[in-house]
């Protein structure tokens, strides 16, 4: 039974190495033997995906705009663009300054050429305290510190597509993208808020965040391989990839009182943060797959990382109910920390709106889904914490 206040998903906006836009994603995804896009040599012995050719100045007008922003910022601010046209709302002055929105953003890039100089300059000089003032008061701009401003992505959101409604960030690799979209959510359904934009972004090309990854030993090392095939392969199992995902999530009345294409309902949100160190992990994911899953044949789009315990984790559980027909698009995409979420709930609502399943992006360790999904599940078990799940159904 459909209510006014259901959570609805009017608007879409994806950017990956497989392209831009909700349309370009279904069409590749949806071809059966997709072989990824990737970038081995860059980032050697680490492979990543990287971003495809993008023109900024389609959602982003303004080049002092792109100047001030570092690529991150720029995918992110780019990938709402994509999501506030799809739901008819950008432009709309209305819409925009009642608009609420809920970002999923990490630190930031750092400035490399800063950090290379100052662990030069600490070569030489004992005085280690003096030189870090130095450096801080003469090397970075006043508003910055040593990355960026994790918020910087939700005000260049704001400046740009002048969604000036309340704002909140939140951190924490994937946790951070089931958190935004669990909140965002709840803010719907309680009524405190009839249209929200929710998302994240992540640009993997640059190689303080790959230093992120690989100091705790979570990077995939040598030859790729898809995200299930990665256990007992040298390295950590990620494959990570730069990406950006933005849903425009509104209360159904409000969506039909303007008359917009529903993509899909969103239904239970579910997280959890399990003691893992306690062997809590798969305990944890069992309880979200019984509070989430409604029952039946079902097919659900994994953001498995390749991590190997969280990984191993997912696919057990997943394994153990025989109805769960699993699609671990990091296979495609590569990691995407904290768009990974977003992106899972939006490539689940493309199959619930198309009336058809994605084939399996791994022939191995995948198994073919028939009919039409109804409801598809979004999985997130964080790479290193943190775990959220979605149901995501038809209109």
């Amino acid at each position: 039974m459909s209510s006014p206040h259901d959570v609805v998903i009017t608007g879409i906006g994806l950017v990956s190495s497989l392209g831009e836009g909700p349309d370009a994603h279904w069409q590749k995804l949806a071809q059966p033997g997709r072989e990824p896009v990737l970038e081995a040599a860059r980032f050697a012995p680490y492979t990543v995906h990287p971003l495809p050719e993008i023109d900024w100045n389609l959602q982003i007008a303004k080049r002092g705009d792109q100047r001030q922003m570092e690529t991150w910022q720029r995918l992110g601010t780019y990938a709402a663009g994509l999501a506030l046209d799809d739901a008819g709302i950008k432009g709309n002055d209305e819409l925009c300054t009642t608009m609420d929105m809920v970002v999923a953003a990490g630190g930031g890039e750092r400035d490399e050429a800063v950090d290379a100089d100052i662990l030069a300059a600490s070569e030489n000089r004992n005085d280690r305290d003096v030189l870090l003032n130095e450096k801080l008061t003469t090397e970075l701009r006043p508003t910055l510190f040593l990355a960026q401003l994790s918020n910087l992505l939700a005000g260049n959101i704001s400046i740009v597509h002048k969604v000036t409604g309340s704002s909140r960030t939140f951190m924490g690799e994937e946790g951070a993208g089931v958190a935004a979209v669990e909140t965002a959510a709840a803010r719907i359904r309680s009524g405190q808020s009839t249209h929200i934009l929710v998302g994240g972004a992540f640009q993997t090309e640059h190689s303080d965040m790959l230093l992120g990854y690989e100091l705790a030993g979570y990077l995939h090392r040598g030859p790729w391989k898809p995200v299930w095939q990665r256990q007992g392969a040298e390295g950590g199992g990620v494959v990570s990839g730069s990406g950006g995902a933005f849903l425009v999530l509104e209360q159904r009345e409000h969506a039909a009182s303007r008359g917009r294409k529903i993509y899909a309902e969103l239904g239970q949100v579910v997280s959890g943060r399990a003691r893992r160190s306690r062997g809590e992990l798969d305990a944890e994911i069992a309880a979200l797959l019984k509070q989430a899953s409604p029952g039946g044949k079902l097919l659900a789009m994994s953001g498995a990382s390749g991590a190997h315990a969280a990984t191993i984790a997912e696919k057990a559980a997943l394994d153990a109910n025989p109805a769960i027909a699993a699609r671990g698009f990091s296979t495609l995409t590569g990691h995407m920390k904290e768009a990974q979420f977003p992106f899972a709930v939006a490539l689940a609502a493309l199959a619930v709106d198309r009336k058809a399943a994605y084939p399996v992006f791994d022939a191995t360790a995948e198994k073919p889904f028939e009919g039409i999904p109804a409801s598809v599940l979004a999985t997130a078990i964080g790479y290193h914490q943190f775990e959220g799940m979605a149901l995501v159904n038809a209109a």
